[in-house]
């Protein structure tokens, strides 16, 4: 039985504008860099080859860029590969996933793997429009990640590809959503669909596309009865890490404070800081226990931590605690979320392992539910 080819692409930059709340790294990479931005991919991509030399119970070949665009991993995760025959600059560009995806291609790879975010995705997605339409995976590594075709994370990624070598998968096609980026930073929300790429299934691995929250009397009404109940058991004394969303939103709409809907924000002291770091948060909040954080999970994906939020580090969630993290979601929400559970991904292990198990979720004025975070 001959090896499966798996072509593997790594987008080095993705990432970097999450933890310093530019909402994206898309045309503002020299100010990620000013604000002190330090690079995601390399390692959720040496997550993901290491974990894959672990347990490849299977003949797969590597096929992957040179140097920073996967060499590199694949060196420090000690995997035999063979690299792609293209140049690259020391800054990297859309057009050298495009010539990877390309050469991938003619070397009849099986399946690509890229690690990076939507604007990756976007740029797989417009090469193939003119060639063969090869299966494809995200190893997330972006900011937002709207778009389906991702795995939860890089653990999970791993697995999807021992079930497609295995023939254990199946391809099903995954929606690539368009994010403006620059309405996004101006807290718009601007995304569209941008088309669809094949890619392997495995249910519970794969993220699936976000779905918007209706824009419905009865799905306001819930937001606000949530928002009740979460604003009458804070303490006037704790500072609170605002997530992003609509339903996060709506607490400081009760509040009487202005919030950003795609942003993370603070609140302290009777007032809100708008659009906070990471940085921004180690700085203001001056007793951990007496902080806490507000969430709602990602629509249909159930995510809670890790898609667009990335200013909550993994350095901030292990100081707050996982006993003072509150989550809101409204009934029809939590009914989309595929397989009724929640999920993390934070980027560091430890944490996610601290966050799993059992977390409280209001869902109504003095309601709430168990659900598992897994």
């Amino acid at each position: 039985m001959s090896a499966m080819k798996l072509g593997f692409i790594v987008n080095p930059i993705a990432g970097m504008g999450g933890k310093v709340g530019l909402k994206g790294t898309d045309g503002v990479l020299i100010e990620a860099i000013q604000k002190g931005a330090e690079p995601v991919a390399p390692k959720r991509a040496f997550e993901f080859l290491k974990k894959l030399k672990e347990n490849m119970n299977a003949k797969i070949e590597v096929l992957t860029c040179p140097g920073i665009m996967g060499e590199q991993e694949a060196e420090n995760a000690s995997l035999h590969f063979h690299i792609l025959p293209m140049k690259i600059g020391e800054e990297t560009t859309a057009e050298d996933t495009k010539t990877a995806v390309k050469l991938l291609t003619e070397a009849k790879a099986d399946l690509i793997v890229f690690v990076g975010g939507d604007g990756t995705a976007k740029d797989i997605f417009d090469i193939m429009q003119s060639g063969e339409k090869l299966p494809v995976l995200g190893v997330p590594s972006g900011v937002k990640m709207y778009s389906g075709v991702f795995a939860v994370n890089p653990s999970d990624a791993v697995e999807v590809v021992l079930a497609f070598a295995g023939n254990r998968s199946e391809i099903a096609e995954f929606e690539i959503m368009d994010a403006d980026e620059k309405a996004i930073r101006s807290d718009i929300f601007s995304v569209k669909l941008y088309g669809y790429l094949m890619g392997p299934f495995v249910p519970m691995r794969i993220q699936g596309s976000k779905q918007l929250s209706p824009e419905t009397v009865d799905e306001k009404e819930n937001q606000t009865a949530i928002a009740r109940f979460i604003i009458e058991e804070m303490q006037s004394e704790a500072t609170y890490i605002l997530g992003p969303g609509t339903t996060v939103k709506c607490v400081a709409e009760l509040l009487g404070v202005e919030k950003t809907l795609l942003g993370v924000d603070l609140y302290k002291e009777g007032n809100m800081i708008l659009d906070v770091t990471e940085k921004r948060i180690l700085e203001e909040a001056k007793d951990w226990r007496k902080t806490w954080i507000i969430l709602s999970p990602i629509g249909r994906q159930g995510i809670l931590l890790g898609r667009g939020n990335q200013q909550i580090s993994p350095e901030i969630v292990k100081r707050v605690g996982k006993q003072r993290i509150t989550v809101g979601a409204t009934k029809s929400k939590l009914e989309s979320i595929e397989g009724k559970v929640l999920r993390v991904d934070t980027g560091d292990s430890e944490v996610d392992n601290m966050l799993r198990g059992y977390i409280r979720v209001v869902t109504d004025y003095r309601e709430w539910r168990l659900m598992q975070v897994q």
